[in-house]
């Protein structure tokens, strides 16, 4: 089941590539008829961006996700004895390289993995999560984030947060012209078919980084239960992944963590400061405590 999953992960990363490529390059076009009136110039600048921000992501996603949550590298079991060897341990039997281990000064339990690939992947935890965990919950987050570095869901998510951030600097760009007055003008075409392509455009620019967000969030919540499963494998402990969650049901919101890798994370980071919105379980990218819990007991009988 998890080896198939695994293929269905890389064949899926092709599926999300060209989507979002095909979004981006609607995008381009409409920032391009709305700023120069010509389509095919915005396609080429979008696409040109979105290669620009995907190699960079690719390349150097590890440093540049773990320098915008402020987390720092350890080296050495030395430095923090446990969880080294529980990420050791979990990599080991999920055999997989040992990722990078980064740790976040923060005091609210949390857990993310990130990476290209399992042979440079990384994972970091936060201070209040080794904390707040007893060993058997701490191997079961971990396993958690192992099993993402194992699916390769880690570059599915660095692929996607890399296009998501170029649509978002497409529509920036429309917005700052926008605010300094610039834009086309209605002198040399059809003044009716020049509206329609403005509001059409307009339209699109504002909806592509709600449908870039619904697709990463999609995305996220169906690895989340699969990445629990993976871990329940792992550690051959059902109890200590039931009980980690159960702690992470109470979790604080983060102090420092980057809205744009929210969906990176184990538990939202912000999720109780928007606790009780009617829409939030709609848009969830995490599992639902109510669901996720009820879930493991039946797993653990």
């Amino acid at each position: 089941m998890l080896y198939q999953q695994i293929n269905m992960n890389k064949r899926r990363t092709v599926y999300v590539v060209f989507g979002f490529c095909l979004l981006v390059a609607l995008v381009g076009a409409a920032v391009g008829y709305w700023l120069a009136g010509s389509t095919v110039v915005g396609i080429i600048m979008a696409l040109v961006i979105a290669l620009i921000y995907a190699s960079v992501m690719i390349g150097q996603s590890t440093d540049v996700v773990m320098n915008m949550n402020h987390a720092h590298e350890i080296h050495s079991a030395a430095e923090s004895p446990e969880l080294w060897h529980v990420v050791e341990d979990m990599a080991m039997v999920a055999q997989v390289p040992m990722p990078r281990v980064f740790i976040i000064d923060d005091p609210s339990p949390n857990a993310f993995a990130t990476g290209n690939d399992p042979k440079h992947s990384a994972v970091a935890a936060t201070t209040g999560l080794m904390q707040m965990m007893n060993r058997e919950e701490l191997e079961g987050v971990m396993g958690h984030e192992i099993t993402h570095v194992r699916n390769y869901d880690i570059r599915l998510q660095t692929i996607a947060l890399a296009l998501s951030a170029a649509i978002s600097f497409l529509v920036n760009l429309v917005s700052n012209f926008w605010w300094l007055g610039g834009g086309r003008s209605d002198d040399d075409d059809d003044r009716g078919v020049n509206i329609f392509g403005m509001l059409a455009s307009l339209l699109l620019i504002i909806l592509a980084p709600l449908a870039a967000a619904i697709a990463q969030m999609a995305l996220s919540r169906n690895r989340e239960y699969l990445a629990d499963a993976g871990s329940v494998e792992l550690t051959r402990n059902p109890q200590g992944m039931i009980s980690a969650l159960r702690k992470l049901e109470h979790a604080e919101p983060m102090q420092q963590a980057d809205p744009s890798s929210a969906s990176l994370y184990i538990t939202d980071p912000e999720e109780n400061a928007k606790r009780h919105r009617w829409l939030d379980h709609l848009f969830d990218t995490h599992r639902h405590w109510r669901i996720g819990l009820p879930a493991w007991k039946k797993c653990r009988a």
